[in-house]
């Protein structure tokens, strides 16, 4: 189940991808670049696992994605419609690697499952 899973997260982000081919203003060494902007969402970590949970998770909620995406279309931004449209895509890419949402006990426990070492131990 888990790799069925992971094969239909692998499907939403190719086809958003593709959706979205060719409509990013900029190049795409940036794109790829800004890909990776949400984890700056576990700087919350260095406070602690609580903060950083929250933080992460709010860079990382597909739901909160797509509502940037839709306020950046209701106010024809696409400044916004892209920060929506990059969260979305990054999240998704964490969940074809297994990677989810966080708990506040620990970076390691996460809606999908525990990674790291402490799937390792389970």
């Amino acid at each position: 189940m888990r790799n069925l899973l992971k094969l239909e997260e692998a499907a939403i982000f190719a086809g958003t991808l593709i959706a979205f081919y060719g409509a990013f203003p900029g190049d795409w060494w940036v794109f790829l670049l800004l890909l990776f902007a949400p984890d700056i969402g576990m700087i919350g970590y260095l406070d602690g696992p609580r903060l950083g949970a929250i933080t992460y998770n709010l860079l990382h909620h597909r739901g909160i994605a797509v509502a940037i995406y839709f306020l950046g279309v209701y106010l024809e931004n696409p400044v916004i419609v892209w920060i929506g449209v990059i969260i979305f895509l990054h999240s998704t890419l964490d969940r074809v690697f297994g990677y989810g949402l966080k708990y506040a006990d620990s970076f390691q426990n996460t809606h999908l499952g525990p990674i790291g070492a402490a799937a390792r131990e389970a």
